[in-house]
């Protein structure tokens, strides 16, 4: 596995909630938010500047258009629709997210991107890394680490979602992907 040059973005996922957390950019870059939106569905947000709060009940997200909407099923766990706006498009979980081969486990899914190209999520297939994100020539992409158990947290999860520089123009794409894998893993789809 290759990676890129340039500098990544490192996210800091705040919470490590799986929809109500904000992944800030340690160098102040991006500003992303998974929170529902007035309707009730998980969505992510492009905020465009950091969230200075750290409170559940923290709404400023309702004044932003979101990015993506996921509708997960019909709350048995099921995998539901997934819609982006820019470019438009909506299909269903499962179609977006396949299986990376026919006998693959479901902790391995391949997503074609608004690029064109293809990306595979994996599940701990590097050690220190709890999801893998690469690309169809198998370069390092994305990845999702865990904070070590040991490890104080101070305000955060300690959780760290890693893009890399040639990869940011993405970023929408791969939190939302991730978001929906991590939803599979936990409802064990």
């Amino acid at each position: 596995m290759s990676t890129t040059k340039g500098l990544p973005y490192i996210l800091e996922d705040r919470t490590g909630s799986l929809t109500a957390t904000d992944f800030d950019d340690i160098y102040d870059r991006l500003f992303l938010r998974v929170a529902h939106t007035p309707q009730g569905l998980p969505a992510v947000y492009d905020m465009g500047r950091r969230s200075a709060s750290s409170r559940a009940d923290d709404r400023r997200h309702f004044r932003y258009t979101p990015s993506v909407v996921m509708h997960f099923g019909d709350g048995s766990g099921a995998l539901g629709s997934v819609a982006f706006v820019d470019p438009p498009a909506s299909l269903p979980m499962g179609k977006y997210l396949r299986r990376a081969s026919f006998l693959g486990g479901s902790l391995s899914r391949k997503f074609k991107a608004s690029d064109g190209q293809e990306y595979k999520w994996s599940y701990r297939i590097v050690e220190g890394q709890e999801w893998t994100c690469t690309s169809a020539d198998n370069v390092l992409v994305a990845h999702y680490n865990l904070r070590p158990p040991r490890k104080p947290a101070y305000g955060s999860s300690g959780n760290i979602l890693t893009i890399y520089d040639e990869y940011a123009h993405l970023a929408l794409e791969i939190v939302a992907s991730l978001t929906i894998m991590r939803y599979i893993k936990k409802h064990n789809l």
